[in-house]
């Protein structure tokens, strides 16, 4: 059987994107050109959990597992504020834009996906949960020199709160890549604890 590219995310709302994709016009006005590949604004999405290729006769117990450790999780709201690069700004390799998470709900959230993946063999990341929205990747072509600019760029844009996010579900999503950037379809909705009744 197929294997299917599949990550866990939170989708956002239409209002939140377009102010995304306002700081991406900014940004695509001011970087060097070709040394950023912006992801499409309908396309950002917070990341809980990359799951990588799945084979598509397990994606039923995925979303099983899902189900049942979201069940007890209440919905909640994030903040999307602040601007950054990783690994740093010296040499960005992905320019994002934040997650503010006051409250902890949101790595409870990450921590229960996590609980539910680890047993049918998707282990936690090493690394702590860093929320984030991909606005753009460095171009693998880019110089030094350029990237740098990059990330004075970006790390002299302040991005003051641009919303809230409320989150009442997950989203089990398909990424099919293309040379045109990636193209999500969602495989499943999770409503969390009492969204779905």
């Amino acid at each position: 059987m197929a294997a299917i590219r599949s990550f866990v995310a939170v989708e956002l709302g239409d209002e939140v994107k377009g102010r995304l994709a306002e700081i991406q016009r900014q940004l695509k006005a001011a970087v060097p050109s070709g040394s950023v590949r912006w992801v499409q604004p309908d396309s950002i999405h917070l990341t809980l959990k990359f799951l990588g290729d799945v084979p598509e006769e397990r994606i039923r117990a995925i979303v099983a597992a899902l189900e049942r450790e979201c069940a007890p999780v209440t919905p909640l709201t994030f903040a999307v504020a602040g601007a950054g690069c990783f690994p740093n700004a010296r040499r960005p390799n992905v320019v994002w834009v934040g997650v503010e998470d006051s409250t902890g709900q949101l790595l409870a959230l990450q921590q229960a996906v996590e609980r539910a993946l680890n047993p049918l063999g998707y282990p936690p990341e090493g690394r702590p949960f860093k929320p984030h929205l991909t606005l753009g990747r460095a171009n693998r072509t880019a110089s030094g020199a350029d990237l740098r600019r990059v990330g004075d760029l970006v790390g002299g844009l302040h991005v003051a709160q641009l919303g809230q996010v409320r989150v009442a579900e997950i989203v089990l999503m398909r990424s099919d890549l293309s040379p045109a950037g990636a193209r999500y379809t969602p495989l499943a909705h999770i409503p969390l604890g009492g969204a779905g009744t």
